[in-house]
């Protein structure tokens, strides 16, 4: 249980540190996606030190059950992992809390950069044109819809004209 501790509380300790430093200053964004990167390894290795605990807890309460007090020993054996878990589960919730501030910050940024993208005198005669184009084709469509009517209401009578012109003896 010592072993653990101690990396439990290092982590912590980077958790607490870089919360502390993304208060109130802005990243650049590669400094940040870094920054989420090392935070999603050490969600990693959170949630591996989680998983060992629950294969202890596991093999604890199966033992319990070749015990004359199995009720008392899964009990003792369920503390004994709660005990293990609770500060686990306290570093997750302030690593997800940094997390979600970073990735918040990482789409605002991401969102500014578009609008100024849209902004551009470039981007806006490209949708300028765009527009043209879609219009453009828009009555090119209609054009072709009015001419197929056309040919449609037309239809029978020329059906009847050809019918009229091919008589065969």
């Amino acid at each position: 249980m010592r072993k653990n501790l101690l990396p439990q509380s290092r982590i912590f300790l980077s958790i607490f540190l870089l919360a502390s430093t993304l208060g109130g200053t802005v990243f650049a964004t590669p400094a940040e996606e870094a920054e989420l990167e090392q935070l999603n390894n050490i969600e990693q290795e959170l949630e591996l030190q989680r998983e060992w605990a629950k294969y202890r807890w596991g093999k604890s309460s199966s033992e319990c059950y070749e015990k004359y007090w199995v009720n008392s020993c899964l009990k003792d054996a369920r503390a004994s992992y709660r005990k293990e878990i609770d500060p686990i589960r306290e570093q997750e919730v302030a690593l997800h809390e940094v997390q979600r501030k970073l990735r918040e910050s990482l789409k605002n940024q991401e969102d500014i950069k578009r609008a100024v993208e849209r902004a551009s005198p470039e981007k806006a005669a490209e949708r300028a044109a765009n527009q043209s184009e879609y219009e453009q084709k828009q009555k090119d469509a209609a054009a072709r819809a009015a001419n197929l009517e056309q040919r449609r209401k037309g239809a029978p009578k020329r059906a009847q004209e050809n019918k009229a012109g091919t008589q065969l003896d």
